[in-house]
């Protein structure tokens, strides 16, 4: 039997049989590590340069291995393109018969108790909500699967999604009287008898977070753990292992309260009476925090005497509801459903709101335009997911990433996820073997990109930084062939860009974040071929345009978080407390990941050229900023615009 080495070499069926395959080295050694981690049941932590073919690294010795699989990716875009595409092509070239499955979270398939409920409660937003909900029933009778990203006719961001599909809190699970046809339940029974089982990092941890409390599992159980885009998890982590309670889900459950007492017998109005009332209490809450969008320590607002009434309001109206729904829960299964989420929702607000949260624990807030959320999150996950990885027994754990390292080093990834080779304290089990693994790509950034760094740029907080970006980098992008992206740390920063490149008269397409779903945009971006795209921080990953349409790559400043982030500032003082140093050990890290993800956007392909603009002037001002410069892959460097002139040249007459 072929090694996976030799599989994914010259001699291959991949070489043989996909149009366009390369063999590359350090894919066929990222194989073989990944084949004996699985085969010794250990942990691997492998960083991966652009360009190495990773996806194809770990699914050739995964499905080689006959073990169960689990593969986690960072979004749903990424699931469906592994799943959909790349995971065929493997199974095509290998002749490997195996059966696999694609799971995703719940708010990812079509409900039809939740659509059923909306299109008898007859009231809608307007013309198109109610004609979008009819197009969902029409293909409710057709789909096999029920996953909505199949409903090409109603877009993935459409809010009539929000009517046909279910939640955590509102699901009724097994009383459900369409729990037999239940989309998600059949996605979920596939998973379980399926060798290879494609997800991502949210549902893995929510799977986590369901056994954690001890009502069960959402996930097989298997023997290797496959994580892409692992550099997100300690993020996705934090959010998973917290508590919080949104605006909209109070809405949400009020909005359940109506639909489900005009679908049950013997209603009246009161309870419509009392959603009514929660809907409005919740609207006032929202308002007590005042009209701009934000995050902050819940300590700044506790004391604040509208914030304090709001919750007791709010608090008050839930216990009346919670009170109706006990004595009407009979009428229906909905209605008793309803009655424990408002149980729920009194219990959690009593966590997030406490004087004094648990250790470890952070109290917060964000508003939105028209919504808020209240948040306890844990500060450190590390024993939290080392815990539950040793509760899966002896399996392999696979975690990689085009940007998982700092300067070649991965303690920082390890230290948040509790990865250490030593036993942490209190675990029952002894010491997970760990290994460690980097591989530079493959491509020729020194002939392919050039980094350039403009002179005379005033520092970041300067009320002409942003002006002074556009002053140096539109002669520049006005004399390519290609498009660019200007990527920004800040909306802020964006809008005011945004502000000057419309009274500059471009003479090629502007396309700015929000102003379209981000999909719609890249699609434009690529169809184009020369546009200008602003975004911030969901455009730094995840985005894949080959060829000339991206041609250049800017990024206004070095992607700290802000300090007054309320988890970044929790995070700082606890580092601080414990004798360390947060910028060095935990701030510029963080940042150099982020960087390090920005600059992966431009070269995608083997033919690929473009210029990185980075103008930040601490990158050669400041001692730390040659951390940030000898992250990057190892391309030209100059800080004269003729050089840029020169490089464009040489690509464009060669």
């Amino acid at each position: 039997m072929q090694s996976a080495a030799e599989i994914l070499g010259s001699g291959g069926p991949f070489a043989k049989n996909i149009k366009g395959y390369a063999p590359r080295q350090q894919q066929q050694e990222m194989a073989e590590a990944i084949a004996a981690t699985i085969a010794a049941k250990r942990i691997l932590i492998a960083e991966a340069g652009t360009g190495t073919g990773k996806t194809f690294a770990y699914l050739v010795p995964a499905i080689l291995s006959g073990s169960k699989v689990i593969i986690s990716t960072g979004t749903r875009n990424l699931q469906d393109q592994l799943y959909h595409k790349d995971l065929p092509m493997v199974r095509k070239a290998l002749k490997v018969p195996l059966e696999t499955a694609l799971l995703k979270g719940r708010a990812n398939y079509l409900c039809l108790h939740r659509m059923q409920l909306a299109l008898a409660d007859g009231r809608f937003a307007d013309r198109q909500e109610a004609l979008q909900l009819q197009a969902i029933r029409a293909w409710s009778g057709a789909t096999l699967s029920g996953d909505i990203a199949e409903c090409s006719a109603i877009p993935e961001a459409s809010p009539s999604w929000s009517r046909a599909v279910s939640t955590a809190d509102n699901c009724l699970g097994g009383d459900c009287e369409y729990s037999q046809e239940c989309f998600l339940n059949k996605a979920r029974r596939r998973a379980q008898e399926a060798e290879l089982v494609v997800i991502n990092h949210h549902l893995f941890f929510a799977d986590l977070a369901l056994r954690d409390s001890g009502m069960g599992e959402l996930l097989p159980t298997a023997e290797t753990f496959i994580f892409d885009e692992a550099h997100q998890m300690p993020e996705v982590a934090a959010n998973f292992f917290g508590q919080s309670v949104t605006g909209n889900q109070l809405l949400e459950l009020a909005g359940d309260v109506g639909n489900e007492d005009l679908q049950a017998p013997g209603g009246d109005r009161r309870l419509h009476l009392h959603a009514e009332k929660l809907e409005k209490v919740v609207r006032n809450l929202r308002q007590t925090f005042g009209e701009s969008i934000r995050r902050g320590s819940w300590s700044e607002v506790a004391g604040l005497p509208d914030v304090v009434n709001g919750l007791a309001e709010l608090t008050e109206q839930l216990h009346t509801l919670h009170k109706a729904l006990e004595s009407q829960a009979e009428r229906g299964k909905g209605l008793a459903a309803c009655c424990d989420r408002s149980e729920q929702f009194i219990e959690r607000l009593k966590q997030l709101t406490t004087p004094t949260p648990p250790d470890n624990y952070v109290q917060w807030f964000e508003t939105h335009k028209r919504s808020f959320s209240l948040n306890l999150t844990p500060l450190h996950v590390g024993k939290l997911f080392r815990q539950q990885m040793l509760a899966y027994g002896e399996a392999g754990w696979i975690f990689t990433s085009a940007t998982i390292a700092v300067n070649g080093k991965f303690d920082h990834f390890t230290n948040q996820l509790g990865l250490q080779c030593a036993p942490a304290e209190g675990d029952a089990e002894g010491e997970m073997t760990l290994e460690t693994c980097c591989w530079e790509s493959p491509f020729d950034y020194p002939r392919q990109a050039l980094l350039y760094v403009p002179e005379g740029m005033p520092q970041p907080h300067s009320e002409n930084y942003v002006a002074t970006i556009i002053e140096k980098v539109l002669p520049i992008i006005r004399t390519l062939r290609g498009g660019s992206f200007i990527l920004f740390t800040s909306y802020r920063a964006l809008h005011e860009a945004k502000a000057l490149l419309l009274a500059a008269n471009l003479p090629m397409p502007l396309l700015v974040q929000d102003e379209a779903p981000r999909n719609l945009l890249l699609e434009q971006f690529r169809e184009h071929g020369n546009a200008l795209l602003l975004g911030t921080g969901s455009f730094w990953e995840g985005v894949d345009v080959r060829g000339e349409a991206l041609s250049c790559v800017v990024i206004d400043k070095l992607p700290f978080a802000s300090p007054g982030d309320p988890l970044m500032q929790a995070r700082i003082d606890a580092i601080r407390k414990a004798g360390g140093n947060p910028f060095n050990e935990y701030q510029i890290p963080q940042a150099v990941i982020s960087l390090k993800q920005g600059v992966g956007r431009l070269i995608r392909d083997f033919q690929d050229f473009g210029l990185l603009i980075l103008c930040d002037p601490r990158l050669t001002e400041k001692s730390y900023g040659r951390q940030f410069i000898e992250a990057l892959p190892p391309m030209t460097r100059s800080r004269k615009v003729a050089v840029v002139e020169r490089f464009f040249n040489y690509h464009y007459n060669k």
